[in-house]
């Protein structure tokens, strides 16, 4: 099928009306086979597991950042005080909403909805790029005025990564640049990452529920300049980070842990290039160029399917509730081989 997809485009948040706070999570359960969940399965690994576990020993004390604080900086090679440990990537977008005071605020659609959900909470007006074909970013697409930019890189739902020097285009002055970074362990090498350049105004978010299977943990964190980050840290709530979290956030900034996960995403890679191939060779449109450990589907009723496929024990992500997308677009997680093809076979017993 060939994807109709909008020209780039701004257009006000409020039109059309679509619920930013539906998730993957929401689509799973009763059983069902999860490829609605960006959440690798068969984690966390037994070593990081074990220590979250002798962590518990401690918590009679009140959490300690410091040693995570430093790992982060240590694995990106910044300054301790450009790094804010956060409850996840989430807590990190209410605390820029609630520190930012933007006279109009952009974010860049189709992406992850939580960033504009927070800004529409904190009372912020936000206006939406809804991006062209094959979902490409336009660094000149962006309104000149807008003082605050969300995006998304590589971009949940669309799985697209866009080049550094084009996110980092987007910087300018009187601007801040959010960049949610939570998917760009799933790139070997992390190429176009934005955390050792951090160019002025930019603030990347990132997340270790991913990889690492601790969306039950909350553990992220965020790289900005000093003053930004000191912003964030008042509006935060004290020992916001649990000790557990503080202790796999430290744990999955090591050398050896980052080395674990630089091996996982060039297996990912492999076996997402295999299921797309299959995928497009039944005629469905996938997003191309695909970088993060799912794909982006555009199939007719897109949304009938994924009832059948309910019935049949599978559960994907619907695609409507995804800002620029619409009602023929699903997003499935890429999962082991073996997964992959049962699912495969079920869409070929659909006709698909």
């Amino acid at each position: 099928m060939e994807a109709t997809q909008e020209a780039q485009l701004t257009v006000p948040a409020d039109l059309p009306d679509i619920d930013l706070r539906h998730h993957g999570d929401t689509e799973v359960g009763d059983g069902l086979a999860d490829f609605a969940v960006n959440v690798r399965t068969g984690m966390p690994p037994a070593w990081l597991a074990e220590r979250i576990r002798a962590s518990v020993a401690d918590l009679a004390a009140y959490p300690d950042p410091r040693p995570a604080r430093r790992a982060v900086a240590r694995r990106h090679g910044r300054a301790v005080g450009e790094v804010l440990l956060t409850a996840g990537a989430a807590e990190a977008f209410v605390l820029m909403a609630r520190v930012l005071a933007p006279q109009k605020a952009v974010v860049v659609h189709p992406q992850f909805t939580e960033p504009e959900a927070a800004l529409r909470a904190a009372g912020h007006p936000v206006e939406r790029v809804i991006l062209g074909k094959d979902f490409a970013l336009d660094p000149a697409a962006i309104p000149a005025d807008a003082d605050l930019v969300v995006i998304g890189n590589p971009t949940n739902p669309t799985s697209v990564l866009h080049p550094a020097a084009a996110v980092a285009a987007l910087a300018a002055p009187g601007r801040t640049v959010i960049v949610d970074e939570a998917f760009m362990d799933c790139v070997p090498g992390e190429p176009e990452t934005l955390t050792g350049k951090l160019p002025t105004g930019v603030a990347v978010v990132r997340s270790l529920t991913k990889t690492w299977g601790l969306a039950g943990l909350r553990a992220g964190y965020v790289l900005a300049d000093p003053y930004l980050i000191e912003r964030l840290a008042e509006a935060q709530p004290l020992w916001a980070v649990s000790t557990p979290a503080l202790v796999a956030i430290e744990a999955c900034s090591a050398p050896e842990a980052v080395a674990e996960a630089e091996g996982w995403a060039v297996a990912l890679a492999a076996e997402r290039d295999r299921l797309a191939a299959e995928l497009t060779t039944r005629g469905i449109y996938v997003v191309p160029g695909a970088r993060a450990s799912f794909l982006c589907l555009c199939v007719p009723d897109a949304l009938g399917i994924r009832a059948l496929l309910r019935q049949r024990g599978y559960a994907v992500r619907r695609g409507d509730t995804f800002p620029g997308l619409g009602s023929d677009w699903l997003r499935i997680t890429v999962r082991d081989r073996s997964s992959n093809d049962a699912l495969l076979d079920v869409l070929g017993e659909l006709g698909i």
